[in-house]
């Protein structure tokens, strides 16, 4: 894509301006280290344009709190102050999914990973935000804990003008199929080769 052109142009009957503001879904996958990490840029980038921001993290304890959500947060907070940028949401799974009822450690993963995806079909039919980063998520997928078959017709009948990225490692090659963009990172060489453990400012 030499100075950000297309190599070709369909015959879809669109615009060139229907055409670049197509909705995406964006898969982030492979063993290399970024793939979350890039998904935020994204999201950075979004809250910038005034979008709706949602993430949604399916693997990483609700305890867990990364450099990238107290940034956003941050940012979400200057967007309700100042009117800046756009809204910001983020939950996490087990007792990090802010619509639960019931407090406290989730035991049943599968199931606060179903439930999760059925909050994040209904904000999809609902078009309550812009982008949507569901970090991690080809795990609950690989793992049969939700149905790939349903988030590709969900994802691929999303109404409105919804972005969405997906990280997580060994993506469903129907996932694949349906994404308008696929990355996957392959790592050269990590610290963690030489038994170095990751380090503030670099892994959270």
């Amino acid at each position: 894509m030499p100075q950000g052109q297309p190599l070709t142009v369909p015959e879809d009957g669109l615009s060139t301006r229907q055409r670049r503001n197509r909705p995406l879904v964006m898969v982030h996958t492979g063993d290399g280290k970024g793939k979350s990490t890039a998904a935020f840029g994204v999201a950075l980038r979004g809250w910038n344009q005034g979008w709706r921001i949602g993430v949604f993290q399916f693997v990483k304890s609700a305890k867990w709190r990364i450099g990238e959500q107290t940034v956003l947060e941050r940012l979400g907070e200057l967007h309700r102050e100042t009117g800046e940028g756009g809204p910001v949401e983020w939950h996490k799974m087990g007792s990090g999914w802010s619509w639960r009822r019931k407090q406290g450690e989730e035991s049943d993963h599968a199931e606060a990973a179903r439930e999760g995806w059925e909050e994040i079909r209904r904000r999809l039919a609902a078009e309550t935000h812009d982008l949507y980063v569901l970090d991690e998520f080809t795990y609950p997928l690989a793992w049969g804990w939700v149905d790939v078959d349903e988030v590709v017709s969900t994802l691929r009948d999303r109404p409105g003008r919804q972005h969405v990225v997906i990280t997580g490692r060994r993506a469903d090659p129907r996932l694949l199929e349906a994404a308008d963009l696929v990355t996957e990172m392959s790592k050269v060489k990590h610290p963690m080769d030489a038994g170095q453990k990751g380090q503030r400012g670099i892994e959270w």
